[in-house]
Parts: structure tokens; C-alpha cells; sequence
């Protein structure tokens, strides 16, 4: 890993794109053909970490997979191309967006088949938070998205909240009334 000092030079979101392509086979399918969900959410979360990795240059762990839309399935033997980039850095996390394409290799033919948004946080080697990286977005569809960034994230925070004191509320009941139902 690099030095910390390293670590914090502000990145464009150009330089933390990735890719990764897979051939989907039998082992990656339901028992209608198609590619499990869980196998594609897998593979979303190795991309977002590829761009993640690239704009923190140290170690990242996956905090939330905030939002995913299985737009079409995904045939088995066709290839599935998944494209990342970080959208916008926080002070210890910053949230990818992950775009997945399915392409038939009989026919050539390209379909967006998935989209998702993840959060990723920047550790050390003992697991506590660091800072990431600026982020520094150029073009209008990635101002777009930096500003999309923070409304998911305020989003992500009033229901973290509602459901903290959703528990809370449960748990003065069942204190009050000794029934944990």
C-alpha cells in the first residue's frame, strides 16, 4: 500500500473507473437459464470495489449496497460486462455506481441489464476509518452524479435514523409489557 499522504491527493472520477467482464455458464444459473442474482450482485461488488481501490489506494470494505434495479435477466453464454466509478468521496466513504451490460455472443446485441449504487469506507490494517481522497468531477454527467451522491446519502442517514429509533421504540415495549413480539 502507498503512504498515507499518497493516499489523499484528490482523483478525478476518470481515474477510478473499472471494468470486468464474465461468461455466464451453468454454474452461474437458476434452473431457468438465467444468471442468479445473487451471482450478479457478486460480481457488483468486486467491480465497485475495483473503483474504490482505485481512488483510496488503500483497503476498502463494502458498507452498503444502497440501491440495485435487475432491469432484464441474463442469458446463460452471454457475457456480462460490468463498468464502475466512484460518483463521490465523503470523508471516510465514498459511494460507486456500478452499470452492468449483457451482450448475446450469437447475435452481437447489447442490453442494460442491471444498476446499482454501493458505499464503500476506507480502512487501515487495524479495521478504523480513514480519509479518502478528493474526488474531483469534470464532465456534466459526472457533476450529475456527485450531486445524485449526496441525495442518496442524506437519504441513507434519515433511514438509518428512523429505523435506530424504530428499535428503540420496540425495545421500551417490550421492556414495558415483557412480550418480545
Amino acid at each position: 500500500m502507498s503512504s498515507p499522504e499518497t493516499n489523499l491527493i484528490a482523483r478525478t472520477v476518470a481515474s477510478t473507473q473499472s471494468e470486468m467482464t464474465e461468461i455466464i455458464l451453468p454454474n452461474d444459473t437458476n434452473t431457468l437459464g438465467n444468471l442468479l442474482g445473487g451471482r450478479l450482485m457478486h460480481f457488483i461488488d468486486l467491480t465497485g470495489a475495483m473503483a474504490a481501490y482505485r481512488h483510496t489506494r488503500t483497503f476498502i470494505v463494502t458498507a452498503a449496497m444502497d440501491h440495485i434495479d435487475f432491469i432484464q435477466p441474463v442469458h446463460l453464454g452471454n457475457l456480462v460486462t460490468l463498468k464502475s466509478s466512484v460518483n463521490r468521496a465523503f470523508t471516510t466513504s465514498m459511494e460507486v455506481g456500478v452499470k452492468v451490460w449483457a451482450e448475446n455472443t450469437q447475435t452481437g446485441v447489447h442490453r442494460h441489464v442491471a444498476s446499482a449504487y454501493l458505499v464503500f469506507v476506507a480502512i487501515d490494517k487495524e479495521g478504523n476509518r480513514i480519509r479518502v481522497p478528493e474526488l474531483i468531477p469534470e464532465t456534466a454527467d459526472e457533476i450529475r452524479r456527485h450531486a445524485d451522491a449526496l441525495l442518496r446519502r442524506e437519504h441513507r442517514e434519515a433511514e438509518a435514523a428512523r429505523r435506530k429509533q424504530e428499535r428503540i421504540t420496540t425495545a421500551a415495549k417490550e421492556s414495558a409489557t415483557g412480550d418480545p413480539s
